[in-house]
């Protein structure tokens, strides 16, 4: 994607290519060879630029060997590595106190979990979240994007530094991690052009994004996950909000991303290909038409790996003594239904634990486009849905760049007041 920012804001897409995890003996990888080839084309075609910046899902990373050489493939969060080492490192850390050094929501795939299942890391000189490592490929300086760095389980949230006491108990040297950078800094050239570390974690760029008038919104980045919270100036880590499976990750500026990860689209993304089904308008518009009759907790463990998912929605529905869907449209009307109670609930608990007032919910990304989903949202949270941009994260990688670059002035504020000017944006109200 290239911004320009000579005439407002404007996104130009100049390279898509799929992202496909290969799964090689017991295990799921990422291609991250293919990516970066992708990456280099992408370059290719932008053509001319002012600055790069990379961002990319969290939690995953690389690891170099001491001459820089990548040990294996990145492995795939949803492979299931993790599940033989979870108790070990429950047991040396609990997760009262795992919560309270990192502020991070249990989820089985985070990287302190994953470290703790890799072999690799006897041979290790650095260990490098994904677009770190795809930025040390352009720049051959290793860093390590803060954003990012606070999803791991392994960062202090209040201090911005790795914590100290984490590793120890684990027996992680915290070495392997390059120095910490924030969004914004100078992170390196590639082929005469500067590279800036941005919102480096998707979610980072796709929040400060969000064209907010009022510092009391919510926020859902809907896409493959559905990241739902609000922006504050502290952390909340208090044992209610462990327990509620909050986190507290840090964002553009120096803000703290309250938010709890819902499974999101990929309840929806497996139905269709399962059906072997291209596009979702016509399944959206027999949805529509039909009531809500069936509600699953999208964030069930068994939604999580790839597979049939109609067969287990199924299950769950009828498990839990509600209709079972048969037709696509049945179980496209399930997805949503669900996703929207869950984003009621989620943004509900956000407001109890943070104390904070919200009237009004900003829907970026993917899920922005989906009309149906927007509608629901909308109605059960009682709170009008302002859906836009769907590029959310591009927009505020392509701002952090800009303002490093001394192309854009200003902060956050002057940021969402240039994209509510700019974006194409669609309001919907409860009812």
């Amino acid at each position: 994607m290239v911004g320009d920012l000579s005439r407002g804001l404007d996104l130009t897409e100049v390279h898509r290519f799929p992202n496909l995890p290969v799964r090689a003996g017991n295990r799921l990888y990422w291609d991250i060879l293919a990516l970066y080839r992708e990456v280099l084309t992408g370059l290719r075609a932008a053509g001319p630029v002012a600055a790069i910046g990379i961002d990319s899902w969290a939690v995953d990373y690389g690891v170099l060997d001491d001459e820089g050489e990548l040990l294996g493939n990145p492995v795939h969060y949803r492979d299931g590595r993790t599940e033989a080492v979870l108790d070990d490192v429950l047991a040396k850390v609990p997760r009262e106190q795992l919560y309270a050094e990192t502020g991070i929501q249990f989820l089985p795939f985070n990287t302190v979990f994953q470290l703790a299942a890799d072999s690799r890391l006897r041979w290790a000189e650095h260990v490098l979240l994904v677009p770190d490592l795809l930025s040390y490929w352009l720049t051959g300086v290793a860093g390590t994007e803060l954003t990012n760095a606070s999803t791991t389980g392994l960062l202090d949230p209040r201090t911005g530094q790795w914590s100290a006491e984490v590793a120890k108990r684990l027996g992680l040297d915290t070495g392997l991690l390059p120095p910490l950078r924030g969004p914004g800094d100078f992170a390196g050239m590639y082929d005469g052009t500067p590279v800036y570390a941005v919102g480096s974690h998707d979610t980072a760029s796709a929040v400060a994004a969000v064209p907010a008038t009022s510092p009391n919104f919510a926020y859902i980045s809907s896409g493959t996950w559905s990241l739902v919270g609000l922006e504050l100036d502290e952390p909340v880590l208090t044992e209610e909000s462990r327990a509620a499976n909050f986190t507290n990750e840090l964002g553009v500026d120096g803000k703290v991303r309250y938010l709890r990860n819902v499974s999101g689209l990929w309840l929806l993304q497996e139905c269709l290909r399962e059906w072997e089904v291209e596009s979702l308008s016509p399944l959206l518009a027999a949805a529509a038409k039909l009531p809500r009759r069936s509600v699953v907790d999208v964030d069930d463990p068994r939604f999580l790996p790839p597979g049939d998912m109609p067969s287990r929605l199924a299950a769950v529905c009828a498990e839990t003594g509600q209709p079972v869907p048969e037709t696509p449209a049945e179980f496209t009307r399930c997805v949503l239904d669900s996703l929207a109670e869950a984003y009621r609930k989620a943004i509900a608990d956000a407001v109890r634990l943070s104390g904070r007032r919200v009237d009004c919910v900003h829907i970026v990304g993917g899920g922005a486009r989906n009309e149906l989903l927007c509608r629901l949202t909308a109605n059960a949270c009682g709170l009008p849905v302002v859906a836009g941009p769907v590029e959310a994260t591009a927009l505020g990688n392509v701002l952090v760049q800009a303002r490093a670059a001394g192309a854009f002035g200003g902060g956050l504020a002057d940021m969402r007041e240039l994209l509510a000017r700019t974006q194409p944006l669609r309001e919907y109200r409860p009812g």
